[in-house]
């Protein structure tokens, strides 16, 4: 367990060389894919060190961080051809990657509880260090606010418990009925605002707009997934006050999707419309753990991991085009399969992964979600049914909208992608639609 934390902790010193990039990038590819082979096992908690281990639920997820931080190399290559202190921006990377892998593999909810702030550090130097508009540092203050202000009431309610059971060691916990309500209510508050849920969501589409692509990856791509990976893990905690007050949760994440996709139609931002969708797609996940069974648990996984790896390539895109035209705006970005054809295709693929068509991930995760839902309440069917079709509508409105119509009359160059672009893109879509073939590993 501790040999991949030492592998990514001695990538650091090589950031002080100069030229150090493509070397620290293919080191990062290596160790995803060593750790991908290595580490494959379906017992309860495996390679278990004094305070670390790793269970079936966690290997994806860090899996998934090491993917998408290799990836946030990839995509940021402007930062290196610019030479905008590109070894600080490594070793940045390096340093959230470090405390992702930390909080995904914690055995004790105090070491999660750290670890899981500490991660918005290096998020808020990369929105502040390397972000577009001078209003990054409103979005950086947002999403420190936001996250820290839920999270102080978590850490006094961890006290508590280690105050009644004496340990904050995970398999050891135990439920305490309907001891005290209040750390039903600051334990979801602090996971819930991460995710984030409807009503506390406005610090994300700030936090994307004004990031710059590699923050807008790892934002979409893992620190949502964090919330719901602490979720997971205490809900052993809370199981007899969920089973009362769920359905608050519940209902509230089903009708915050369905208002918030109504937000996407009238975004002008390609970046706030992928933000937002985020937090429709992330609104079914809440649902899908609140009903505390075995297929919410395993069909928010799934969606998680399909939802990190097609926003991320979504986000991927929009900066392309900002790359070449200097504007996110759809007014501007219109008419793309004139300028950039072969981007096209991929836009298409991206976008039809979104809306959940097969062969993607996210159909098995927001299956898997429906059933689970669905046993909980039949009536919840109403919502789902708009969220999805809602889901394919805005999806549908960014790829026609980007990609067809009269183009912008002050761009008037057909432009290509470089290799780096499509690898990058490949990258984000062949796992996004390979590992439906392995399906039963995500519902074993």
């Amino acid at each position: 367990m501790l040999k991949y934390l030492f592998m990514i902790i001695f990538l650091i010193p090589l950031c002080l060389l100069n030229n150090c990039w493509w070397l620290v990038h293919s080191l990062m590819f290596l160790s995803s894919f060593i750790f991908m082979v290595l580490v494959y096992s379906f017992s309860d908690l495996s390679m278990i060190s004094y305070f670390f281990g790793v269970d079936y639920f966690s290997f994806n997820l860090i899996l998934l961080s090491f993917w998408i931080c290799s990836l946030m190399i990839t995509a940021s290559g402007s930062v290196y051809f610019s030479s905008y202190h590109s070894n600080f921006f490594i070793s940045i990377i390096l340093f959230l990657l470090i405390m992702l892998f930390c909080s995904f593999s914690s055995l004790s909810l105090f070491s999660f509880y750290i670890f899981f702030e500490s991660s918005l550090v290096p998020t808020l130097l990369l929105i502040l260090g390397w972000g577009f508009q001078p209003e990054r540092l409103q979005a950086g203050i947002y999403l420190i606010f936001y996250t820290l202000v839920a999270s102080l009431p978590l850490l006094l309610v961890l006290f508590k418990i280690y105050n009644c059971s004496c340990t904050l060691y995970f398999p050891l916990l135990i439920d305490f009925g309907s001891y005290y309500f209040m750390f039903y209510i600051f334990i979801f508050l602090a996971f819930l605002v991460s995710m984030p849920m409807f009503l506390f969501h406005l610090w994300l589409p700030k936090a994307h707009v004004e990031a710059p692509i590699s923050g807008s990856m790892i934002l979409a791509g893992v620190l949502l997934k964090l919330g719901g990976y602490g979720i997971f893990r205490v809900m052993k905690l809370i199981s007899f006050l969920g089973v009362k007050f769920n359905y608050f949760w519940l209902s509230l994440g089903l009708f915050g999707g369905f208002v918030v996709s109504f937000i996407c139609f009238r975004q002008a931002d390609l970046k706030s419309l992928i933000a937002y969708s985020s937090v429709a797609h992330m609104s079914m996940v809440i649902g899908g753990l609140m009903t505390m069974n075995w297929w919410g648990c395993m069909g928010s996984l799934t969606l998680m991991i399909g939802h990190g790896l097609c926003s991320s390539g979504l986000f991927c895109l929009s900066n392309i085009i900002y790359e070449r035209l200097g504007s996110r705006s759809l007014l501007i970005n219109k008419g793309m399969i004139n300028l950039m054809p072969s981007m096209s295709l991929w836009w298409f693929l991206l976008s039809s992964s979104n809306m959940a068509a097969p062969p993607s991930l996210n159909l098995f995760g927001e299956l898997g979600l429906l059933n689970s839902i669905i046993s909980w309440s039949s009536f919840s069917f109403i919502m789902l049914i708009f969220l999805f079709f809602f889901s394919a509508v805005y999806t549908l409105y960014m790829y026609s909208y980007s990609q067809h119509g009269l183009y912008y009359s002050g761009v008037y160059t057909c432009s290509l992608g470089f290799l780096r672009e499509y690898h990058l893109l490949l990258l984000h879509w062949l796992p996004l639609n390979i590992l439906c073939l392995k399906s039963e590993y995500f519902y074993f």
